[in-house]
């Protein structure tokens, strides 16, 4: 193959400089232009895409007995010199492909699958000509398959035109050998391109074969002309010599055509026998299908007799009625020994009744005649156990009440005050819990007369305990009534009795029924089987004491009662089941509150204050009660604070009307009687206050002080000579009174100093009264100026009528001539008609404060409307003040 001016030795010597100390070995080095493009297009020749000269050099490396091969591609340096750009590995090459776009097909691009982006475009190598562009690839290509054993895939070059072209390129070199027919021609590649045309078109075994062909004509390739004539030649001899051969075997051959004829007929024979035999057994086929259906009917027929027999034994074995469940249910007795077997056969007729529904039995069996009967026949089992169980039930209740209330030992006595203890009869109750459950199962209608007939029954014992309790409460507790008069009537004392009895006995009273009405309540709920959520959990805390009354009834609430319907979760708050627990949690417990009224009334009596402390213990009781379901219990606690509040407003009421019948008396001077009367009513109050009850008395407060402030204005009102000064000794002695519990009660501060506010008021007028009373000309005087201020200036004010600089020493002449005098008669004045000595100093001080603020004022007004005038200094007069 003929050397191109892009490949010399000296471009191959530049590149082996260019890589020397790597150990690798230049194969082939051509000069190339370096471009820019994508798969498939021509890349775009302009600014920033100039194509630049670079250098592909193919070159390998050996490795012990590797051998691996590098592509590289080399750039020129400033000065001209090689110098390497970019390495790839062969064994990466994976596509070469000609730049369609180019016609001259000078261009291509090799693709490698080790590149970091596939985004990016692959260069693209444009060659000078088509000559140097097949010795490059034709050399890839080679040593990819020579040293990788692989060829990468090529794209827009016909590989056996390109081989074509190899092989018009390769030089050959004759070597002349004394053979028999001539000399023969061998053909060898140059060493240094390392191409071999010949693998790429013919393999090694074609060429060996051929080899020998050729030697045993004594040929060579350049006779091929002389070789085709003779294998023709020898061809028509070979078919000349076939058809002497058939011509000679037609004996033979005529032989062969009887035997196949006799064969013929033998055959044609044998398919009619076949075909006889075939429709018998077709007939045969018909018959055994017929017999196997028969029998496959048979075997089916008599499958479904088995399992048809199966289903009505077990049918029948449900239709059964076990004559001891029958003989319980209809007449059996209801002792407590005996409720283990009724218990028995109500899980049985439960069962069995539930097994002749559609769910758990089939559809089919439903309208059979036999099942109806079974059915109509267990309906008139449980209609009759049911009416037993229920009437017995009823008359069980009513016995188990009946004996509690002919024993006067369950109830209080004289002298002795019994706790209701219902343990036994719950015990008695939970024996029959399961039967209820069972009757509920049953027939749910038969729950409501049973539950009334329960309610009817305890109601009795209920009330009949709370009556005796509440009776002898009233009649043990020893305590001497309070006045109901605070705050009408003179000074005298109020008695002080002790009445804590009293609220210690209503305490008693609640913490004694009301855990007891809850547990009640509870129990009544699971034992009647209500299906709502637990009313209070078993031995639950109510108001931070136990609920039971004895450690035994602690767990009365958890009736062991398993759930028949081997349902175990819980069932949802049911609001139409929780009425109608309401309703006969009404039945229950109706009446009973009369009880805990007559204690409240009796309390009230005794000492109304005590409204305030059962009032607090009410409220206590009713935060612990948080279960929806013990609906009367709130109801009842309710009812009593309202009945508290109600007496209490009464009390209030009462007080309030005793204020204001302070009105009608004759003219009043002093402190009003009502006044220090309160502060020892506020003060008894406070001591009364527990938990809660704080709002109650704060309201009672708020109406108290509204009242005792409108009646000591309209006293006040009846002579207005001496208004301000009732009003200012009330409301000093309100806020005396009233001092050391205004730090401590918010209501009470806020009405203080409301009455702070009022004795300001009331003091600054009675003082500006007796002021005014001795120097009214000297003050009108000021007053004029400073009316006349706001419409003219002070330069014009000397000149108008009555303001005169000789008006002015005539006004302060008769004022202040001897004003020592008329300061002690205005002390007189303010002293002659105050009832409260200890005011006296301070309003004095205040009287002094005032008259020297308005004489500043005057003479302020004098500087500047008379500067040439003078009167006596407020230095001056505040030393005369002070003297006094």
């Amino acid at each position: 193959m003929a050397k191109s001016s892009a490949d010399d030795e000296e471009l191959r010597r530049a590149c082996e400089a260019a890589i020397d100390g790597t150990k690798q070995k230049i194969e082939m080095s051509i000069r190339v232009a370096k471009g820019r493009g994508v798969w498939g297009k021509a890349g775009k020749l302009g600014r920033g895409h100039m194509a630049k000269p670079r250098v592909l050099a193919i070159s390998t490396k050996a490795k012990g007995q590797r051998t691996k091969a590098f592509l590289r591609v080399l750039k020129y340096s400033t000065g001209g010199v090689l110098e390497p750009a970019k390495l790839y590995k062969l064994k990466h090459l994976s596509k070469v492909e000609v730049v369609t776009n180019d016609p001259s097909g000078c261009t291509f691009i090799l693709g490698f699958d080790n590149l970091r982006s596939q985004s990016v475009a692959p260069p693209q190598w444009t060659m000078r000509n088509i000559d140097d562009r097949n010795r490059l690839l034709l050399c890839i290509l080679n040593i990819c398959k020579d040293v990788l054993g692989r060829l990468p895939k090529v794209v827009g070059i016909d590989v056996v035109e390109m081989a074509l072209w190899a092989k018009e390129n390769t030089p050959t070199i004759t070597n002349q050998s004394d053979l028999q027919d001539g000399p023969v021609a061998a053909t060898v590649t140059e060493r240094d391109l390392k191409v071999t045309v010949e693998r790429e078109l013919v393999s090694q075994a074609e060429e060996e074969d051929m080899e020998a062909l050729l030697g045993t004509y004594v040929m060579g390739i350049g006779e091929a002309e002389a070789f085709s004539e003779r294998l023709k030649r020898e061809l028509q001899a070979l078919e000349a010599a076939n058809v002497h051969a058939i011509l000679e075997n037609e004996p033979l051959i005529d032989e062969v055509l009887q035997g196949l004829e006799s064969a013929t007929n033998c055959v044609e024979d044998m398919d009619e026998w076949l075909g006889i035999f075939n429709v018998k057994l077709r007939h045969m086929r018909e018959d055994i299908e017929s017999i196997e259906t028969r029998n496959n009917k048979l075997e089916m027929q008599s499958v479904n007799n088995k399992a048809l027999i199966e289903e009505l034994d077990k049918l029948l074995e449900r239709l059964r009625v076990p004559s001891e469940y029958a003989a319980c249910l209809t007449g059996g007795p209801f002792d407590e020994a005996c409720m283990l077997q009724n218990i028995e056969a109500c899980e049985w007729l439960t069962g069995a009744l539930r097994g002749l529904e559609v769910p758990n039995l089939d559809p089919t069996y439903a309208n059979i005649r036999a099942v109806k009967e079974k059915r109509a026949e267990l309906e008139k089992l449980k209609s009759t156990f049911v009416r037993r169980a229920s009437e017995f039930l009823r008359n069980y209740f009513a016995s188990l009440v009946d004996f509690m209330i002919s024993d006067k030992s369950y109830f209080s006595q004289r002298g002795q005050l019994k706790r209701p203890d219902h343990a036994d009869l719950r015990y008695k109750c939970r024996t029959y819990a399961r039967l209820l459950q069972h009757l509920k199962n049953l027939d749910k209608n038969c729950l409501g007369p049973l539950r009334k007939a329960y309610c009817s029954s305890l109601n009795l014992l209920l009330r009949r305990e709370a009556r005796e309790f509440a009776n002898e409460l009233r009649a043990s507790t020893k305590a001497s009534r309070n006045p109901t008069v605070w705050l009408e009537g003179s000074g005298q004392s109020v008695n002080n009795a002790d009445t804590s009895t009293v609220s210690e006995a209503y305490a008693k009273m609640l913490t004694i029924f009301i855990p007891l009405l809850v547990d009640e309540s509870s129990f009544f709920a699971h034992f009647m089987c209500f299906e709502v959520p637990a009313l209070a959990p078993p031995g639950g805390l109510v108001n931070g004491n136990k609920t039971g009354t004895n450690d035994d009834d602690a767990n009365d609430d958890d009736l062991g009662i398993m759930d028949i319907d081997e349902n175990d979760s819980k069932t949802s708050k049911n609001s139409a089941e929780l009425g109608a627990l309401n309703e006969s949690l009404q039945d229950l417990l109706d009446g009973i509150q009369e009880d805990f009224y007559a204690v409240v009334d009796w309390a009230y009596k005794i000492d109304p204050l005590r409204c305030i402390s059962m009032h607090g213990i009410t409220e206590r009781y009713i935060s612990g009660q948080k279960a929806d379901a013990a609906g009367f219990v709130r109801i009842l606690l309710d009812d009593l604070e309202s009945r508290i509040s109600t007496q209490f407003s009464r009390f209030v009421d009462e007080a309030c009307h005793q204020i204001e019948r302070n009105e009608r008396n004759v003219r009043q001077m002093g402190v009003l009687s009502y006044i220090p009367r309160f502060a020892t009513l506020a003060t008894r109050m406070e001591q009364y206050i527990q938990g809660q009850s704080r709002d109650l008395v704060d309201q009672a407060y708020t109406k108290f002080v509204s009242i005792m402030f409108v009646t000591l204005e309209n006293i006040a009102k009846t002579d207005p000579k001496y208004t301000d000064i009732l009003l200012l000794e009330n409301y000093a002695a309100f806020q005396n009174s009233l001092y050391d519990l205004a730090n401590v009660v918010p209501t009470l501060a806020k009405f203080y100093h409301q009455a702070s506010e009022n004795y300001e008021l009331a003091c600054t007028r009675h003082i500006s009264v007796i002021i005014y009373y001795q120097f009214e000309r000297l003050f009108q005087f000021a007053r004029r100026i400073e009316d006349l201020l706001y419409t003219i200036t002070s330069e014009e004010i000397p000149y108008q009528l009555g303001l005169s600089k000789m008006d002015l020493r005539k006004v302060v002449k008769s004022s202040l001539s001897g004003v020592d005098k008329s300061i002690s008669a205005m002390y007189k004045k303010l002293q002659k008609n105050l009832t409260s000595e200890e005011l006296l100093p301070s309003l004095w001080d205040k009287c002094k404060k005032e008259f020297l603020d308005k004489y500043d004022s005057f003479a302020q007004l004098v500087a500047k409307i008379y500067p040439s005038e003078t009167i006596p200094s407020v230095a001056e007069m505040r030393d005369i003040l002070a003297s006094m």
